[in-house]
């Protein structure tokens, strides 16, 4: 990679663009939309489609408040673009994961002046697993993290290059005020607080105090608040419970996911999300931390600082957690990785590089054998042996030649093949799939049902099904889940969880066709032995996912 030295600026982001590229977004089309959080975007933007709106979100025949509308209005122009399909779907959210590569890119040189420091930043970013599964899913978390990373980006351009000051402060409210459109008041929030930590670590708070900043707080609402305002003055207090107090405050105060709420969560997921630069995550850390025990600590490492501890400030006391939440720092995160790779490459004493390097390669080695281990154990699941042992040895050679890159102290060379192993891995396993989606999607029995349905009644699913059938069906939807409660934000739609509203039902709707999980088909088997008039018929299983149909019949005098 010395050759990187001598490309000019543009060509290195070509070289990022065409990698993030092959990366982030090639194979998106492979599997269908997913339950239940990729479905649940896409039949948003479906519903505004068939509403002729551009404003506001439906879901379910009726406005819905989770998130503002900037990621629909992304959907409904994949949907223009591409037709409506998972690659159309999943389309923004890897053209951002491309851009924040480029972005991160831009940002490293601005802090290192380094071209093969800031290549490698933008790597390490582009080939985390986390980051690779946030492109290729439907989520607001990757449109949301990169215009933040763009306000950083934005700011500290304004900050190192007096001539950009005006240029950089403006772009940072218009990226914070997207982000805001995005996912709500954080956007401004996070990178609004880190800039003032970081000009308070500088003593600089007054770079802000400028006309600059007027204006870009002009632009800022002009941007954000239209939508909000409207939304208040159209809906008042049911869009402003849901939205402000539901979908913010409440995940503040209570568990979403109660086994999430650990202090140690967002840690393990950072190292987590991170793969294969997990190991490096920890001694990158270290390595970054020490700067900190200078007389005078860098700029770059004070901004990259005061970055990371807002993000973690904010998320980390909220008792709903998620790794996707604490996405925004991982761009930095990879800068610091980055920041150790090379300077560990280029110090006499190499062995923690080695060791990372080593221990890296040997879990990506034992990730072979899984697969094969996997194809003998599951072998239902796969849709040719034959093409997992071609890409098995492949893999292992080049595995192999990695070993041997560590070894012959061609650090940087084993690092950047380390970087293709994950993406390679993820895209050859929706490729050599079989029933896969199946167990994460409800396209095909919803398709199923479309095909057999008669009747009128709402279709009845598990409550995991009921966004992924509703897509895939545009028929009505009720959902069942025995003993749980309702939906962490409202669902306008009928909600089994009692036995008495199961009977309900049944005695208002004389045929059902339902999608059940395996515990919700014995759950309705149980209730209804209890309701002899009904007859019960398991049409098919698709993966996880048990078709019922569910009659009427006076003729019948005994339990099912």
């Amino acid at each position: 990679m010395i050759a990187l030295e001598k490309l000019s600026t543009i060509k290195i982001l070509g070289i990022v663009l065409i990698l993030s590229s092959v990366f982030l977004l090639w194979g998106n089309h492979l599997l269908p939309l997913t339950n239940p959080d990729e479905v649940f975007y896409a039949q948003t933007a479906k519903e505004m489609i068939n509403y002729n709106t551009w404003w506001t979100p439906h879901l379910f025949d009726a406005p819905q408040f989770e998130k503002p509308v900037l990621t629909y209005w992304l959907l409904r122009i994949g949907f223009i673009l591409f037709g409506i399909t998972s690659f159309a779907a999943r389309f923004f959210p890897a053209f951002f994961g491309i851009l924040g590569a480029l972005a991160v890119y831009l940002l490293a040189m601005l802090g290192f002046k380094n071209k093969k420091k800031a290549f490698l930043s933008a790597y390490c970013l582009m080939s985390a697993g986390l980051y690779i599964g946030l492109a290729r899913t439907v989520f607001t978390d990757m449109v949301f993290s990169i215009f933040i990373l763009f306000a950083f980006v934005s700011f500290y351009w304004g900050y190192t290059v007096n001539s950009r000051k005006k240029a950089g402060i403006l772009l940072f409210f218009i990226c914070a005020a997207l982000a805001t459109l995005t996912k709500g008041p954080l956007g401004i929030i996070i990178p609004l607080m880190a800039i003032l930590l970081f000009l308070y670590t500088q003593k600089n708070l007054t770079f802000l105090a400028h006309r600059y900043t007027v204006w870009g707080s002009v632009l800022f609402c002009v941007i954000a608040a239209p939508w909000y305002l409207s939304m208040i003055q159209k809906y008042g207090s049911s869009f402003t419970y849901e939205f402000f107090y539901n979908d913010h405050i409440r995940r503040l105060l209570i568990a979403e996911h109660l086994k999430n709420d650990r202090w140690y969560f967002y840690p393990l997921s950072i190292a987590g999300g991170m793969f294969p630069w997990s190991g490096f995550v920890l001694a990158g850390s270290w390595y970054f931390l020490r700067q900190f025990r200078q007389k005078k600590i860098p700029v770059f490492s004070a901004f990259l600082g005061s970055w990371m501890i807002i993000c973690l400030a904010v998320f980390q006391f909220a008792h709903s957690k998620l790794a996707s939440y604490i996405f925004p720092l991982f761009p930095a995160v990879a800068v610091i990785v980055a920041d150790f790779i090379y300077a560990a490459a280029g110090e006499k004493r190499k062995k923690t590089l080695t060791v990372l390097l080593l221990t890296t390669v040997g879990i990506l080695f034992l990730s072979a054998i899984a697969l094969i281990v996997c194809t003998f154990r599951f072998p239902h699941y796969v849709s040719s042996p034959k093409s997992i042992y071609v890409f098995v040895g492949i893999y292992v050679a080049f595995i192999s030649a990695l070993f041997m890159s560590i070894l012959k102290r061609k650090y940087l060379r084993a690092v950047y093949g380390i970087g293709i192993c994950l993406p390679a891995l993820v895209y050859f396993a929706f490729l050599s799939h079989k029933e896969f989606d199946h167990f994460v999607s409800s396209k095909e029995a919803a398709e199923f049902v479309v095909e057999h349905y008669a009747g009128t009644s709402p279709l009845l699913c598990s409550k995991s099904f009921v966004r992924g059938v509703r897509y895939y069906t545009d028929m009505e939807v009720a959902a069942i889940n025995m003993g749980d409660t309702f939906f962490f934000s409202p669902h306008p739609i009928t909600y089994i969880n009692k036995p008495k509203l199961f009977k309900k039902f049944f005695n208002a709707n004389r045929l059902v066709f339902a999608i059940f999980t395996k515990s919700g088909f014995a759950d309705a088997k149980r209730i209804l032995h209890f309701m002899p008039q009904f007859h019960v018929e398991l049409l098919k299983v698709i993966g996880d996912e048990y078709i019922v149909r569910i009659r009427f019949d006076t003729n019948l005098n005994k339990p099912y």
